[in-house]
C-alpha cells in the first residue's frame, strides 16, 4: 500500500523518497526480500517486499527517486549475514545505474552490520539521516540540502556514532548532477 501511495503522490517535479529499516533476507531462488518488523520468513510471499518490487516500484516513479535502506542482519533472520548484505549491495548497483537513475543511501558497507544504540532511539543510520535533513546536511549554509552534501554528512556522522564500526554507502547514477533534497 506505502509503494502505491508513493507511486500516486510523485509527479515529475517531485524526489519520491523510500525509507526501510528492517531485516533483508534471501528466498529459496536467490530473490532478496525486505522484512519489516512484522514480517515472517516463512511467508515471505505475503509478508515481504522483493527486490523486484522495490526497484519496479522506485524506478517508475515520474519524478526523482532516492532509496534509504537502514536494514540490520542481525538477530534470527534466516541466511547468513554476507550473502544478505551482498544482495543489498546488488540491488543497489541495479537502483543506481543510469538507466534506473535511483539514489541509494545503504547503512554500511556489505561487510558490516547496521548498529542501534537505544540512546539513539534508532540506528546509527537513521539517527546521522534524520540530522542531517534537519540541516546538519547543509554545508553550504543555504538553506538546502542536497544529496552530495547529505552523502557526505552521512559518511561522516556515522562513522562518529560508531567509533568507524560502520561505514555507510552512496550509490549514485553516473552523470547524476547533485539537487537540493530538502529546503531549511
Amino acid at each position: 500500500e506505502a509503494l502505491d501511495w508513493l507511486k500516486s503522490k510523485v509527479g515529475a517535479a517531485d524526489i519520491g523518497m523510500l525509507f526501510i529499516a528492517g531485516h533483508g533476507v534471501n528466498d529459496a531462488r536467490g530473490t532478496y526480500h525486505f522484512l519489516a518488523h512484522d514480517a515472517d520468513p516463512r511467508e515471505l510471499a505475503r509478508t515481504s517486499v522483493s527486490e523486484a518490487e522495490i526497484r519496479t516500484r522506485l524506478t517508475s516513479l515520474w519524478g526523482r527517486a532516492l532509496l534509504f535502506a537502514d536494514t540490520c542482519h542481525s538477530g534470527n533472520v534466516v541466511g547468513s549475514p554476507q550473502a544478505m548484505n551482498n544482495e543489498l549491495r546488488r540491488l543497489a548497483n541495479v537502483l543506481s545505474a543510469p538507466e534506473s537513475g535511483v539514489i541509494v543511501f545503504s547503512a554500511s558497507t556489505g561487510r558490516q552490520t547496521a548498529l542501534e544504540n537505544a540512546s539513539w532511539g534508532n540506528g546509527a543510520f537513521t539517527k546521522a539521516l534524520l540530522e542531517g535533513l534537519k540541516g546538519g546536511a547543509d554545508y553550504r549554509r543555504e538553506g538546502v540540502v542536497t544529496h552530495q552534501g547529505l552523502s557526505y554528512f552521512l559518511g561522516r556522522e556515522v562513522a562518529k556514532l560508531t567509533g568507524g564500526r560502520q561505514v555507510p554507502v552512496t550509490a549514485v547514477p553516473m552523470g547524476m548532477v547533485d539537487f537540493a533534497l530538502a529546503a531549511l
